[in-house]
């Protein structure tokens, strides 16, 4: 962050000033969590589900802290935020568990604010905003843009998916006067949510990968979701740029609502960068001819599973905006790694069980890309999908598992194991297992067990060397817990 004074970040968020000068400085990081407040920090108290980080505020004082942005005084150098209306601070507080107060909800007001003034500060210096959202995507893509951006200058962008209305401002206030580009992903729950976070953080370059199922439930239709995604269209300047996937029409669309100028990537020959002889490898790594206007280059991912060809692009897209050329963006490319855990997540154990972790969340789109990966993995090996539910899908949500158990059988894959949900989440996962079972002849193919400690135990007995093992489902159903001890089981003792 910039270097501000207590003072002058109670003008920014109309606070007041306790037990403070405000002559204190903050030289050092805004955070959230007492642990890792540094010396010249800014603390943030939050409430949360067991604690509340007013507690915390000595804690963090005791670390070096230059002071603390809270919602009631504490006894520690500090903002005092003000109280947001009632419809305000309920919309807010949905992003915090344990806010019952709204509290909660007037700290991640102020930490909005604070993030808006830093944002137009660095602006004014140079720094170029790139927001990226879409229903499926977006973690891996963002990751994509900081790869590519990075040699072109100091670049800061979100660990993992910290994409909501903490995450956006706490992410944004990473970025001081060195820093060029900032990279920040978004996400929604609900109309006005991506407006919302564009506001804190105002995008230059803003990227929309798709319009899928995810949050269905929420949303209501995919052209709820639509309408939604296209909030960050229409928060581009002018001068700005949409980079716009038009192999999904919902997507391409979104053309018409903004002033910014339009790139369209994909596969289709009208898109402005587009990919070209699409192959994948036995690790279903992708390979493809990047075409841009300014020239072509050969591009081999690291990255496992052809859904990462189009994230690829819009990176790409946006790198190539900000200065990179084309022989580097493919070269930058075709050195990314994985950043974030949990996501199409490869390890292979010592008798040559892979594994494929993609059990961080889920919705059908990533379903059925992490399946066909699946399938392209294991021509010449058994294949195991151990598959959970799938969360705020609503209407569609029975008829969408059922298609995906259908899908697993369509895609050859050998067994299926389906983990049943928690909290009446039953039934709609066992639709995975129901789908598989009527659309063809299985029998023991595709097993339902009750919990994660019996897909565990089957596939211990089950699994042969060299067998591959997709693990997925959303965060609910914890499957993240197979892939561990699988791989626990595979290390040496």
């Amino acid at each position: 962050m910039i270097e501000l004074s207590l003072a002058e970040i109670a003008g920014i968020v109309g606070g007041r000033l306790h037990r403070a000068d405000g002559g204190e400085r903050v030289t050092g990081s805004v955070e959230f969590d007492s642990r890792k407040v540094a010396g010249g920090g800014l603390f943030v108290a939050l409430p949360g589900e067991r604690v509340d980080g007013h507690s915390f505020a000595g804690t963090a004082m005791a670390a070096g802290a230059a002071g603390v942005l809270a919602a009631r005084e504490v006894d520690a150098p500090s903002v005092i935020v003000p109280p947001l209306p009632e419809g305000q601070a309920h919309e807010r507080s949905v992003a915090l568990a344990g806010d019952k107060d709204g509290s909660g909800a007037a700290v991640l007001a102020a930490l909005g604010k604070l993030a808006r003034y830093v944002v137009d500060e660095l602006a004014e210096g140079g720094l170029t905003v790139v927001g990226v959202t879409g229903s499926s995507g977006k973690t891996s893509t963002k990751d994509l843009v900081a790869a590519l951006l990075e040699p072109l200058g100091p670049t800061v962008a979100p660990p993992g998916s910290f994409n909501n209305e903490l995450g956006h401002p706490w992410t944004a206030l990473r970025a001081d006067r060195t820093t060029r580009h900032l990279v920040l992903e978004m996400s929604a729950r609900g109309p006005g949510h991506i407006a919302q976070l564009a506001e804190v953080a105002p995008p230059r370059v803003g990227v929309v990968l798709n319009v899928g199922s995810a949050h269905l439930g929420e949303f209501g239709s995919r052209e709820g979701i639509a309408a939604t995604k296209g909030e960050l269209v229409e928060a581009l300047p002018s001068e700005g740029v949409a980079v716009l996937n038009v192999d999904d029409p919902l997507v391409a669309a979104m053309a018409s609502r903004t002033s910014a100028r339009v790139v369209g990537v994909g596969e289709n020959p009208a898109a402005t960068i587009r990919a070209e002889r699409v192959t994948l490898d036995e690790q279903a790594r992708a390979s493809f001819r990047l075409v841009t206007p300014d020239g072509e280059a050969d591009v081999t991912l690291r990255l496992v599973g052809e859904h990462h060809v189009g994230n690829a692009l819009s990176a790409a897209a946006v790198a190539i905006e900000l200065g990179a050329s084309v022989a580097d963006v493919a070269r930058y490319l075709g050195a990314a790694e994985r950043r974030s855990g949990r996501r199409m997540e490869v390890d292979t154990r010592s008798d040559g069980v892979t594994v494929l972790n993609d059990s961080y969340n889920a919705n059908p789109e990533s379903m059925r890309a992490a399946l066909k990966a699946l399938a392209s993995m294991t021509s010449d090996r058994r294949s195991w999908a151990v598959l959970g539910v799938m969360g705020e899908l609503g209407a569609d949500s029975v008829s969408a598992h059922d298609e995906l158990g259908r899908l697993a059988v369509r895609l050859n894959i050998n067994r299926l194991v389906v983990v049943s949900g928690k909290d009446g989440e039953d039934a709609v996962a066992a639709a995975i297992h129901h789908g598989a079972s009527h659309e063809g002849s299985w029998g023991e193919e595709s097993v339902l067990v009750p919990d994660t400690d019996a897909a565990v135990a089957l596939l211990r007995d089950e699994l042969r060397p060299d067998d591959v093992v997709l693990v997925k489902a959303s965060k609910v159903a914890e499957l993240w817990r197979v892939a561990d001890a699988l791989l626990e089981e595979g290390r040496p003792a």
